[in-house]
């Protein structure tokens, strides 16, 4: 029986070892080149031929490879066994947020990929400190996408965040997903979160809507309503726009 080019035994725990994005196809036996990216992070770890890596395509699953040769810019990896590995949230959990300061958005998709988002929708609104349009915005949009791989990367996940094309927020309101729709808000006689999260059955998707710095306006907020999202509350303390979307993400969890 004709054994594989790479047959050494599965570890336990794939995600100790350096984990790299490869968005590629990936199948055992493969000889491929890293891309750049995770060729220069080889680099940078100094690893050498023979060490074992982690590669993940956002398909599912994880493949174990072994570097086999090291060029001045170029890494080459055979594809060993593919580990079905999952770690995502049980219940999808789809983010809408406002457009906030770079630094705070970046945080934001790095936390939220490590937290299990499942996507991130960014939204023009009334209120946003960063207004993007055109190739920018596409610019922006890529650089998000990079983000949440290395975030993927360092946190075991083997699904991307995905980070979606920014939407004004009336464009969002007219294509919400389905799922309980709620609301992040401020307002004392909104319900806590964790009572919306008791009724609500284990597997269905929720959508969290978010304001940016300075929140929604009251006219935003009002038609977010009428689109079926019901306000919910996170505590008495008011949380930054970055903060109030992971909290309610963990609390998800």
């Amino acid at each position: 029986m004709r054994r594989s080019a790479y047959h050494r035994p599965l570890p336990i725990r794939l995600y100790a070892m350096p984990r790299f994005h490869v968005p590629l196809p990936l199948a055992e036996g493969a000889q491929l080149a890293l891309p750049a990216g995770a060729a220069r992070h080889v680099q940078v770890l100094r690893l050498q031929p023979g060490a074992e890596v982690t590669l993940f395509n956002g398909a599912g699953g994880e493949w174990q490879a072994r570097i086999t040769r090291m060029g001045r810019s170029e890494v080459e990896v055979v594809v060993g066994p593919h580990h079905a590995a999952e770690r995502e949230a049980a219940r999808p959990v789809h983010l809408a947020v406002g457009l906030m300061a770079a630094e705070r958005m970046d945080w934001l998709v790095e936390k939220a990929t490590e937290l299990g988002a499942a996507s991130l929708t960014p939204l023009l609104s009334a209120r946003s400190s960063l207004r993007l349009s055109g190739e920018r915005a596409a610019r922006k949009r890529a650089h998000w996408q990079a983000v949440a791989a290395a975030a993927c990367e360092q946190s075991g996940r083997n699904r991307l965040l995905d980070v979606r094309d920014q939407l004004t927020f009336q464009e969002y309101l007219g294509q919400v997903p389905e799922g309980a729709r709620w609301l992040l808000s401020l307002d004392p006689a909104a319900p806590p979160l964790r009572q919306r999260l008791a009724a609500q059955a284990a597997p269905d998707p929720v959508i969290l809507l978010s304001g940016p710095e300075g929140g929604l306006e009251p006219a935003e907020q009002a038609a977010a309503q009428r689109a079926g999202f019901a306000p919910v509350t996170l505590g008495p303390r008011v949380l930054r726009a970055e903060t109030a979307p992971l909290a309610a993400l963990a609390a998800l969890a």
